[in-house]
Protein backbone atom coordinates (compact mmCIF):
# COMPACT_ATOMS: atom_id res chain seq x y z
CA UNK A 1 0.00 0.00 0.00
CA UNK A 2 1.52 3.50 -0.82
CA UNK A 3 1.26 6.22 1.05
CA UNK A 4 0.20 8.89 -2.18
CA UNK A 5 -2.77 5.92 -2.52
CA UNK A 6 -3.56 6.77 1.29
CA UNK A 7 -3.35 10.30 0.53
CA UNK A 8 -5.45 10.83 -2.75
CA UNK A 9 -8.54 8.36 -1.16
CA UNK A 10 -8.46 10.96 2.14
CA UNK A 11 -8.48 13.45 0.09
CA UNK A 12 -11.05 12.03 -1.93
CA UNK A 13 -13.25 11.69 1.05
CA UNK A 14 -12.90 14.47 2.60
CA UNK A 15 -14.11 16.60 -0.20
CA UNK A 16 -17.26 14.02 -0.39
CA UNK A 17 -18.17 14.85 3.62
CA UNK A 18 -17.52 18.44 2.91
CA UNK A 19 -19.64 18.77 0.30
CA UNK A 20 -22.46 16.59 1.85
CA UNK A 21 -22.03 16.32 5.85
CA UNK A 22 -25.26 14.93 5.98
CA UNK A 23 -24.77 12.10 4.04
CA UNK A 24 -27.04 9.20 4.77
CA UNK A 25 -25.92 5.52 5.35
CA UNK A 26 -26.29 3.86 1.69
CA UNK A 27 -23.95 6.79 0.38
CA UNK A 28 -21.59 6.44 2.62
CA UNK A 29 -21.17 3.08 2.32
CA UNK A 30 -20.97 3.33 -1.35
CA UNK A 31 -18.40 6.26 -1.57
CA UNK A 32 -16.62 6.03 1.73
CA UNK A 33 -16.32 2.51 3.45
CA UNK A 34 -16.14 0.56 0.15
CA UNK A 35 -13.43 2.68 -1.37
CA UNK A 36 -11.89 1.83 2.42
CA UNK A 37 -11.76 -1.87 1.74
CA UNK A 38 -10.70 -1.87 -1.77
CA UNK A 39 -7.53 0.80 0.03
CA UNK A 40 -7.26 -2.32 2.77
CA UNK A 41 -6.65 -4.85 -0.84
CA UNK A 42 -10.32 -6.66 -0.12
CA UNK A 43 -11.80 -7.55 -3.97
CA UNK A 44 -15.47 -6.21 -3.33
CA UNK A 45 -16.35 -7.98 -6.69
CA UNK A 46 -15.18 -11.61 -5.38
CA UNK A 47 -16.38 -13.81 -2.69
CA UNK A 48 -13.95 -12.53 0.00
CA UNK A 49 -16.56 -10.01 0.33
CA UNK A 50 -19.95 -10.71 1.56
CA UNK A 51 -22.42 -7.79 1.59
CA UNK A 52 -25.60 -7.93 4.87
CA UNK A 53 -23.86 -10.85 5.85
CA UNK A 54 -26.08 -12.94 8.47
CA UNK A 55 -24.73 -13.63 11.46
CA UNK A 56 -27.78 -16.03 14.31
CA UNK A 57 -28.43 -14.59 17.21
CA UNK A 58 -30.44 -15.96 19.93
CA UNK A 59 -33.09 -13.74 19.65
CA UNK A 60 -33.11 -14.87 15.66
CA UNK A 61 -31.09 -13.96 12.79
CA UNK A 62 -29.31 -10.53 12.19
CA UNK A 63 -26.95 -9.22 9.51
CA UNK A 64 -23.70 -7.30 9.30
CA UNK A 65 -22.83 -4.72 6.79
CA UNK A 66 -19.89 -6.38 5.43
CA UNK A 67 -18.17 -9.82 6.08
CA UNK A 68 -14.26 -10.30 5.26
CA UNK A 69 -14.08 -13.77 4.03
CA UNK A 70 -10.75 -16.03 3.72
CA UNK A 71 -12.09 -18.88 2.10
CA UNK A 72 -15.30 -20.18 3.03
CA UNK A 73 -14.96 -18.69 6.04
CA UNK A 74 -15.64 -14.86 7.80
CA UNK A 75 -12.59 -13.40 9.36
CA UNK A 76 -13.55 -9.40 9.69
CA UNK A 77 -17.10 -7.99 10.48
CA UNK A 78 -17.35 -4.14 9.17
CA UNK A 79 -20.28 -2.52 10.41
CA UNK A 80 -20.80 1.30 8.68
CA UNK A 81 -22.99 4.15 10.22
CA UNK A 82 -23.52 7.56 8.32
CA UNK A 83 -21.08 9.75 8.35
CA UNK A 84 -23.47 12.51 9.53
CA UNK A 85 -24.18 9.99 13.05
CA UNK A 86 -21.08 10.13 15.69
CA UNK A 87 -19.52 6.39 16.90
CA UNK A 88 -20.87 5.47 20.12
CA UNK A 89 -20.43 2.89 22.77
CA UNK A 90 -24.04 0.94 22.16
CA UNK A 91 -22.76 0.57 18.39
CA UNK A 92 -19.45 -0.82 20.06
CA UNK A 93 -20.70 -3.41 21.76
CA UNK A 94 -23.63 -3.93 18.93
CA UNK A 95 -20.16 -4.91 16.90
CA UNK A 96 -18.62 -7.08 20.02
CA UNK A 97 -21.88 -9.14 20.10
CA UNK A 98 -21.95 -10.02 16.40
CA UNK A 99 -18.51 -10.59 16.19
CA UNK A 100 -18.96 -13.02 19.49
CA UNK A 101 -21.11 -15.22 17.10
CA UNK A 102 -17.86 -16.36 14.80
CA UNK A 103 -15.76 -18.34 16.13
CA UNK A 104 -13.04 -17.05 13.21
CA UNK A 105 -13.94 -13.57 13.54
CA UNK A 106 -11.14 -12.50 15.46
CA UNK A 107 -11.46 -8.77 13.72
CA UNK A 108 -14.44 -5.80 13.55
CA UNK A 109 -14.28 -2.43 12.07
CA UNK A 110 -16.65 0.06 13.23
CA UNK A 111 -16.83 3.27 11.21
CA UNK A 112 -18.47 6.33 9.93
CA UNK A 113 -16.56 6.71 6.99
CA UNK A 114 -14.36 9.34 8.93
CA UNK A 115 -13.61 8.20 12.54
CA UNK A 116 -12.53 4.29 12.63
CA UNK A 117 -12.64 2.40 15.51
CA UNK A 118 -11.19 -1.48 15.47
CA UNK A 119 -11.58 -4.35 17.63
CA UNK A 120 -10.22 -7.57 18.06
CA UNK A 121 -10.65 -10.83 20.40
CA UNK A 122 -7.98 -10.38 22.79
CA UNK A 123 -7.10 -14.47 22.47
CA UNK A 124 -4.21 -14.24 24.49
CA UNK A 125 -5.89 -12.81 27.62
CA UNK A 126 -9.07 -12.85 29.10
CA UNK A 127 -11.04 -15.30 27.29
CA UNK A 128 -10.87 -13.71 23.80
CA UNK A 129 -12.98 -10.63 25.09
CA UNK A 130 -13.51 -8.58 22.06
CA UNK A 131 -10.98 -5.44 22.57
CA UNK A 132 -10.88 -1.94 21.24
CA UNK A 133 -7.33 -1.52 20.30
CA UNK A 134 -7.25 1.29 17.86
CA UNK A 135 -8.73 4.64 16.69
CA UNK A 136 -8.49 7.12 13.82
CA UNK A 137 -9.67 9.41 11.35
CA UNK A 138 -8.93 10.39 7.89
CA UNK A 139 -6.98 12.85 9.36
CA UNK A 140 -4.88 10.51 11.49
CA UNK A 141 -4.62 8.36 7.85
CA UNK A 142 -2.46 11.28 6.17
CA UNK A 143 0.09 11.81 9.22
CA UNK A 144 0.20 8.47 10.13
CA UNK A 145 -1.02 4.93 6.96
CA UNK A 146 0.85 2.89 8.94
CA UNK A 147 -2.12 1.72 10.99
CA UNK A 148 -3.41 0.28 8.00
CA UNK A 149 -0.93 -2.46 7.81
CA UNK A 150 -2.62 -4.17 10.58
CA UNK A 151 -5.99 -3.94 9.07
CA UNK A 152 -4.74 -5.20 4.91
CA UNK A 153 -5.76 -8.38 4.03
CA UNK A 154 -2.39 -9.73 3.70
CA UNK A 155 -1.90 -8.87 6.95
CA UNK A 156 -5.09 -10.42 8.45
CA UNK A 157 -4.43 -13.82 5.83
CA UNK A 158 -0.89 -13.79 7.50
CA UNK A 159 -1.50 -13.50 11.17
CA UNK A 160 0.77 -10.51 11.19
CA UNK A 161 -2.08 -8.44 12.12
CA UNK A 162 -2.40 -10.88 15.32
CA UNK A 163 1.40 -10.01 15.85
CA UNK A 164 1.05 -6.13 15.67
CA UNK A 165 -2.17 -6.86 18.14
CA UNK A 166 -0.23 -8.56 20.60
CA UNK A 167 2.80 -6.28 20.48
CA UNK A 168 0.50 -3.05 20.77
CA UNK A 169 -1.00 -4.77 24.01
CA UNK A 170 2.79 -4.78 25.63
CA UNK A 171 3.38 -2.08 24.72
CA UNK A 172 0.15 -0.68 26.43
CA UNK A 173 0.93 -2.67 29.79
CA UNK A 174 4.41 -1.21 30.16
CA UNK A 175 3.22 2.40 29.57
CA UNK A 176 0.63 1.77 31.92
CA UNK A 177 3.05 0.29 34.60
CA UNK A 178 5.36 3.14 34.14
CA UNK A 179 2.77 5.99 34.53
CA UNK A 180 1.48 4.17 37.44
CA UNK A 181 4.74 3.60 39.33
CA UNK A 182 6.77 6.95 38.06
CA UNK A 183 8.40 6.94 41.51
CA UNK A 184 9.35 3.40 41.93
CA UNK A 185 11.13 3.05 38.43
CA UNK A 186 12.40 7.04 39.01
CA UNK A 187 13.82 6.02 42.28
CA UNK A 188 15.24 1.98 41.02
CA UNK A 189 16.99 4.07 37.92
CA UNK A 190 18.43 6.21 39.82
CA UNK A 191 20.02 3.66 42.44
CA UNK A 192 21.24 1.58 39.85
CA UNK A 193 23.01 4.44 38.38
CA UNK A 194 24.69 5.19 41.51
CA UNK A 195 25.50 1.61 42.34
CA UNK A 196 27.63 1.57 38.89
CA UNK A 197 29.08 4.82 38.86
CA UNK A 198 29.29 6.37 42.52
CA UNK A 199 27.61 9.68 43.60
CA UNK A 200 27.27 11.98 40.62
CA UNK A 201 27.49 16.13 40.90
CA UNK A 202 24.14 16.57 38.46
CA UNK A 203 20.21 16.14 40.06
CA UNK A 204 20.57 12.18 39.35
CA UNK A 205 16.85 12.00 40.60
CA UNK A 206 15.44 14.10 38.18
CA UNK A 207 17.62 12.78 35.17
CA UNK A 208 16.14 9.90 36.21
CA UNK A 209 12.55 10.59 36.08
CA UNK A 210 13.50 12.36 32.77
CA UNK A 211 14.40 9.23 31.12
CA UNK A 212 11.13 7.40 32.38
CA UNK A 213 9.18 10.42 30.81
CA UNK A 214 10.91 9.85 27.56
CA UNK A 215 10.88 6.40 27.37
CA UNK A 216 6.74 6.38 27.81
CA UNK A 217 6.80 9.16 24.88
CA UNK A 218 9.01 6.47 22.90
CA UNK A 219 6.72 4.03 23.73
CA UNK A 220 3.83 5.84 22.60
CA UNK A 221 5.59 6.60 18.93
CA UNK A 222 5.83 2.60 18.80
CA UNK A 223 2.22 2.35 19.74
CA UNK A 224 1.25 5.05 17.11
CA UNK A 225 -2.60 5.25 17.50
CA UNK A 226 -3.64 2.57 20.00
CA UNK A 227 -5.63 3.81 22.45
CA UNK A 228 -4.31 3.54 26.34
CA UNK A 229 -8.19 3.00 27.45
CA UNK A 230 -8.22 -0.57 25.69
CA UNK A 231 -11.02 -2.65 27.20
CA UNK A 232 -10.30 -5.76 28.80
CA UNK A 233 -6.91 -5.08 30.16
CA UNK A 234 -5.77 -7.80 32.68
CA UNK A 235 -4.06 -6.18 35.69
CA UNK A 236 -0.49 -8.02 35.82
CA UNK A 237 -0.31 -8.65 39.18
CA UNK A 238 -4.07 -9.76 40.39
CA UNK A 239 -4.97 -11.28 37.12
CA UNK A 240 -8.12 -9.85 37.06
CA UNK A 241 -9.51 -7.11 34.29
CA UNK A 242 -9.26 -3.25 35.14
CA UNK A 243 -12.26 -1.64 35.00
CA UNK A 244 -11.33 1.68 33.46
CA UNK A 245 -14.50 3.36 34.05
CA UNK A 246 -13.87 2.71 37.82
CA UNK A 247 -10.13 4.53 37.29
CA UNK A 248 -11.86 7.26 35.54
CA UNK A 249 -14.51 8.19 38.55
CA UNK A 250 -11.67 8.02 40.91
CA UNK A 251 -9.25 10.42 39.12
CA UNK A 252 -12.66 12.73 38.65
CA UNK A 253 -13.14 12.75 42.71
CA UNK A 254 -9.91 14.25 43.21
CA UNK A 255 -10.76 17.40 41.33
CA UNK A 256 -14.01 18.35 42.85
CA UNK A 257 -17.41 19.49 41.46
CA UNK A 258 -15.74 20.12 38.02
CA UNK A 259 -17.21 19.03 35.15
CA UNK A 260 -16.50 18.63 31.24
CA UNK A 261 -13.18 17.95 29.16
CA UNK A 262 -10.56 18.36 32.04
CA UNK A 263 -7.02 18.51 31.72
CA UNK A 264 -4.35 18.20 34.58
CA UNK A 265 -0.97 18.58 33.74
CA UNK A 266 2.10 17.14 36.01
CA UNK A 267 2.99 20.35 37.31
CA UNK A 268 -0.56 20.06 38.72
CA UNK A 269 -2.45 22.84 37.15
CA UNK A 270 -6.39 21.86 35.94
CA UNK A 271 -8.17 22.97 33.30
CA UNK A 272 -10.70 24.45 33.91
CA UNK A 273 -8.86 26.57 36.66
CA UNK A 274 -11.71 26.85 39.28
CA UNK A 275 -14.63 24.64 40.73
CA UNK A 276 -17.39 25.90 39.56
CA UNK A 277 -19.65 23.47 36.87
CA UNK A 278 -18.08 24.40 33.32
CA UNK A 279 -18.95 21.75 30.40
CA UNK A 280 -16.81 23.31 27.68
CA UNK A 281 -16.37 21.82 24.09
CA UNK A 282 -13.15 19.92 23.65
CA UNK A 283 -12.12 22.15 21.28
CA UNK A 284 -12.38 25.04 23.74
CA UNK A 285 -10.08 23.12 26.56
CA UNK A 286 -7.81 21.78 23.95
CA UNK A 287 -7.50 25.36 23.14
CA UNK A 288 -6.85 26.61 26.48
CA UNK A 289 -4.43 23.98 27.43
CA UNK A 290 -1.97 24.62 24.96
CA UNK A 291 -2.40 28.51 25.33
CA UNK A 292 -1.14 27.66 29.16
CA UNK A 293 1.73 25.91 27.77
CA UNK A 294 2.57 28.72 26.04
CA UNK A 295 2.37 31.38 28.13
CA UNK A 296 3.78 29.18 31.37
CA UNK A 297 6.15 27.33 29.51
CA UNK A 298 7.43 29.10 26.63
CA UNK A 299 6.15 26.26 23.81
CA UNK A 300 6.51 28.29 20.60
CA UNK A 301 10.20 28.91 21.65
CA UNK A 302 10.70 24.97 22.12
CA UNK A 303 8.89 23.87 18.36
CA UNK A 304 9.44 24.30 15.04
CA UNK A 305 6.67 26.42 12.99
CA UNK A 306 4.62 25.01 11.23
CA UNK A 307 4.51 22.33 13.86
CA UNK A 308 4.15 18.90 12.65
CA UNK A 309 3.09 15.87 15.19
CA UNK A 310 5.50 13.08 14.90
CA UNK A 311 5.78 11.30 11.24
CA UNK A 312 2.73 13.66 9.88
CA UNK A 313 3.01 15.13 6.33
CA UNK A 314 0.42 16.90 5.56
CA UNK A 315 -1.40 18.48 8.48
CA UNK A 316 0.68 20.26 11.51
CA UNK A 317 -0.83 20.81 14.84
CA UNK A 318 -0.15 24.64 14.89
CA UNK A 319 0.90 27.81 12.17
CA UNK A 320 1.05 31.48 12.24
CA UNK A 321 -2.26 30.93 9.78
CA UNK A 322 -5.28 28.91 10.18
CA UNK A 323 -4.13 26.83 7.11
CA UNK A 324 -1.95 24.08 6.81
CA UNK A 325 1.21 24.12 4.93
CA UNK A 326 0.01 22.45 1.64
CA UNK A 327 -2.42 25.26 1.51
CA UNK A 328 -5.29 23.61 2.74
CA UNK A 329 -7.58 25.34 5.72
CA UNK A 330 -7.64 23.84 8.54
CA UNK A 331 -11.08 22.94 10.07
CA UNK A 332 -12.23 24.66 13.05
CA UNK A 333 -8.90 26.21 13.99
CA UNK A 334 -8.62 27.20 17.77
CA UNK A 335 -7.12 30.66 17.90
CA UNK A 336 -4.25 30.67 20.38
CA UNK A 337 -3.80 34.20 22.23
CA UNK A 338 -0.52 34.38 20.24
CA UNK A 339 -1.99 34.82 17.33
CA UNK A 340 -0.91 31.31 16.50
CA UNK A 341 -3.65 28.66 15.41
CA UNK A 342 -3.92 24.98 16.85
CA UNK A 343 -5.21 22.32 14.59
CA UNK A 344 -8.46 21.24 16.22
CA UNK A 345 -10.60 19.32 13.81
CA UNK A 346 -9.46 15.43 15.38
CA UNK A 347 -11.54 13.27 16.92
CA UNK A 348 -11.30 12.54 21.01
CA UNK A 349 -8.18 10.49 20.66
CA UNK A 350 -6.47 12.36 17.74
CA UNK A 351 -7.37 15.82 20.47
CA UNK A 352 -5.40 13.39 23.32
CA UNK A 353 -2.67 12.46 21.64
CA UNK A 354 -1.78 16.10 19.98
CA UNK A 355 -1.89 17.16 23.79
CA UNK A 356 0.24 14.73 25.05
CA UNK A 357 2.73 15.49 22.17
CA UNK A 358 2.65 19.38 22.66
CA UNK A 359 2.95 18.53 26.97
CA UNK A 360 6.02 16.69 26.08
CA UNK A 361 7.71 19.51 24.38
CA UNK A 362 7.76 21.43 27.45
CA UNK A 363 8.96 18.66 29.67
CA UNK A 364 5.41 17.55 31.56
CA UNK A 365 2.90 14.84 31.26
CA UNK A 366 -0.62 15.39 30.68
CA UNK A 367 -3.81 13.58 32.52
CA UNK A 368 -7.16 13.22 30.99
CA UNK A 369 -10.12 13.58 33.49
CA UNK A 370 -14.26 14.26 32.94
CA UNK A 371 -15.36 13.84 29.72
CA UNK A 372 -12.96 13.01 28.25
CA UNK A 373 -12.62 9.85 30.36
CA UNK A 374 -16.46 8.79 28.93
CA UNK A 375 -17.79 7.24 25.99
CA UNK A 376 -19.19 10.59 24.42
CA UNK A 377 -18.91 10.30 20.93
CA UNK A 378 -16.84 13.55 19.37
CA UNK A 379 -18.01 17.05 19.27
Amino acid sequence: MQRDEIEEYVQRCQQLIESSPQMDEENTKVKLVQPFLELLGWNLYSTEVALEYTIPMASGNTHVDYALLVGDSPVVFVEAKPVRSTLTDKEVRQLRSYMRQELDVDWGILTNGESFEVLTKNNHRNGGEEVSVVQFTLDDLTENPDVLELLTKESIRSGKSDEVAEQVAQTNRAIRHLQENADSVTKSVTEAVQNEVGELNIELEEQSREFVRNLVSVLREQRKFVSEESQGELNEESGQQTDVNESAKFRTREIGDRQGYVVRFSDGTVIPGDNTRINAQQKENMGAAVDYLIEEYDLIDKIKMPHFPPRARKNCSINSEPVHPNGEDMRRPYELTNGYFLHTSLNTQGKKTRLRELTEQVGLSIEFLCEWQSDEADE
